[in-house]
């Protein structure tokens, strides 16, 4: 029940939020979090999984805002953290993301606006992360049509990725109570994507709904998928048009739930301290 309450809290965020606004409240997560100086760094054993791994770029001498896909790389004005020597440069952060857009969205990045930002983990996801935000066009606003991206700042395992648009017509959002008992056409979806792109290490057990929400004015519809192995990775489509908008890995959603568990230790104990002392 935990397992499924956090699956659920993190879909519901992905898919109400929209994929600009993510990488600005991230950002701002951070900048809070160092304030109070809650920002810590956790100890991680790196496994990265078949599914989700990525050839990282050779080390070559490259010049600021150049890419391999003849895209623009810079860092976004918002961005506070620095990468330590053990983290991935910008520019591989950047060719990695790209290879992810390429292999997941079939996206061309020729000509594009690729905004990076570094963070060094936060309480409630305390992994250092790249976040890349792409654009066809330089100015970074919340209607922009956009993808984004969140990886491992050390090994490049992606954690999410999805896709953000303005629809250009006027469609409801609210919650489709028929959706919830009848989501065959998006479990197929899913399915046929996760298959495809090879996302988790085992075949596909089945496919549940997950929850409804919106991305700016794009009614969304998020559902997991779960191998035979136990991976769970929520996917996110538009219901509007059934558009592909992303998806969360299950290395993300381990880390999330282990996070959480940590915080409600803590909680735990300090309400049991608090009544040890009261009593």
């Amino acid at each position: 029940m935990k397992q499924k309450n956090i699956i659920r809290l993190t879909a519901a965020a992905f898919a109400m939020i929209g994929a600009g606004t993510i990488l600005f409240n991230s950002m701002a997560e951070v900048t809070l979090a160092a304030d109070a100086k809650k920002v810590e760094t956790v100890p991680t054993s790196y496994q990265v999984s078949d599914s989700l791994e990525t050839v990282l770029p050779k080390s070559e001498t490259k010049k600021e805002g150049s890419g391999k896909a003849n895209c623009s790389v810079s860092m976004d004005s918002l961005n506070t953290g620095t990468p330590t020597d053990m983290d991935l440069t910008m520019e591989e952060a950047a060719d990695v993301g790209n290879q992810y857009l390429k292999n997941i969205f079939g996206l061309d990045l020729e000509g594009a606006y690729v905004y990076m930002s570094y963070c060094p983990g936060t309480e409630t996801f305390p992994r250092a992360f790249w976040s890349g935000d792409v654009l066809f066009q330089k100015e970074q606003t919340p209607e922009s049509t956009r993808w984004t991206y969140m990886m491992d700042a050390v090994t490049g395992e992606l954690f999410n990725i999805c896709y953000g648009r303005q629809l250009d017509v006027s469609v409801p959002l609210g919650y489709d109570a028929a959706l919830e008992k009848d989501y065959h056409l998006y479990a197929e979806l899913a399915r046929k994507k996760t298959e495809e792109c090879k996302l988790i290490d085992s075949p596909v057990d089945k496919v549940e709904y997950n929850c409804q929400g919106y991305s700016g004015n794009d009614p969304t519809i998020s559902v997991d998928v779960i191998g035979g192995n136990g991976e769970i990775v929520n996917m996110s489509f538009s219901r509007y048009d059934q558009m592909f908008l992303g998806f969360i890995t299950d290395t993300s959603r381990k880390v999330t739930e282990s996070a959480l568990d940590r915080a409600v230790g803590e909680v735990v104990y300090v309400e049991a301290e608090h009544a040890g002392m009261t009593q």
